[in-house]
């Protein structure tokens, strides 16, 4: 199992995702947006499910400023992403080509299952 965790900022949901997998004893590779911000695939990855608008935190308030919380367009939502990564909701978690937004240990409990 190769989970990743994408990190724009430190939440609750954060650590509580990271508590989840350190306590079943699973690595995890932090990936810090700010430090290393994403690439396309990875956000088509992260989109895929969701799409786009789906990975807007619209409950920051500083990100219900930003121009990214009332775009529809695709191409300009990905622009934004990728300039501003604070955008995002956290913790995005991936494995593989799955991924999850926020706290789902009920996924990851199929993950898991699924190794």
């Amino acid at each position: 199992m190769n989970i990743q965790l994408y990190v724009s900022k430190k939440n609750f949901d954060v650590q509580k995702a990271e508590r989840y997998f350190k306590e079943r004893r699973i690595k995890v590779q932090v990936m810090d947006l700010k430090k290393h911000p994403l690439g396309e695939r990875e956000l088509a990855v992260m989109s895929r499910g969701v799409g786009l608008s789906g990975l807007i935190d619209r409950e920051d308030k500083r990100v219900i400023e930003h121009p990214a919380a009332h775009c529809a367009l695709d191409s300009a939502l990905r622009a934004y992403i990728i300039e501003c990564p604070w955008l995002l909701r956290s913790p995005i978690v991936r494995n593989g080509s799955q991924c999850t937004i926020g706290y789902q240990p009920g996924v990851w409990d199929e993950w898991i299952k699924a190794e």
